[in-house]
């Protein structure tokens, strides 16, 4: 394992344990190294990696700027599905800053790439979809939330994650009950 992948795996540790400080310090060695002497897809995923911290610590701009140049590398390299994941990201931070016109092009990109790749997991699909449905909610494009609600509940039913089960037979109760008044 390299010094990269071992500060990688303390900052995730980290992260998981609400250490934030702790994996901010790790992460900014891990990106000290990458940037004199790592490869490409260790930097994109040490920006991956501080794009979660900055996230979780709300810190946006932050957020967004090592999300996109994480994205840039992985579209560079030619690494689909990483780069569908970051830019999926990349449209859930806008979508949470009310930036719809934003996030829209990322999550309808990052869509046509899952289901594109034959290897794309049904969750990383599905929580796609989520974000469209969700942003389809805020825009009042009900039918077109109902079908994107639809097409995830099936995912996450598929791959057994009772949470997205949950919550989208929640959402399409409630969109719905107001479709019906």
């Amino acid at each position: 394992m390299s010094d990269v992948e071992a500060l990688l795996e303390h900052a995730s540790q980290a992260r998981r344990e609400h250490r934030p400080a702790d994996a901010q310090r790790d992460l900014a060695e891990a990106l000290r190294l990458c940037r004199t002497s790592g490869t490409p897809m260790q930097l994109a995923a040490t920006l991956t990696s501080l794009g979660q911290i900055e996230r979780d610590l709300g810190h946006v701009l932050p957020s967004l700027e090592h999300y996109q140049e994480a994205a840039e590398l992985y579209r560079a390299a030619g690494n689909t599905l990483k780069y569908a994941h970051t830019i999926r990201h990349l449209a859930d931070i806008h979508l949470d800053e009310g930036r719809h016109d934003l996030a829209e092009p990322f999550y309808h990109e990052a869509l046509a790439l899952y289901r594109s790749e034959a290897t794309a997991q049904p969750l990383d699909l599905a929580n796609a979809i989520r974000g469209l449905a969700l942003l389809k909610h805020a825009t009042n494009e009900r039918d077109a939330s109902i079908t994107l609600w639809e097409e995830a509940l099936s995912l996450y039913t598929q791959v057994g994650v009772a949470a997205g089960v949950a919550e989208s037979s929640r959402r399409l109760a409630l969109l719905r009950s107001a479709q019906a008044r």
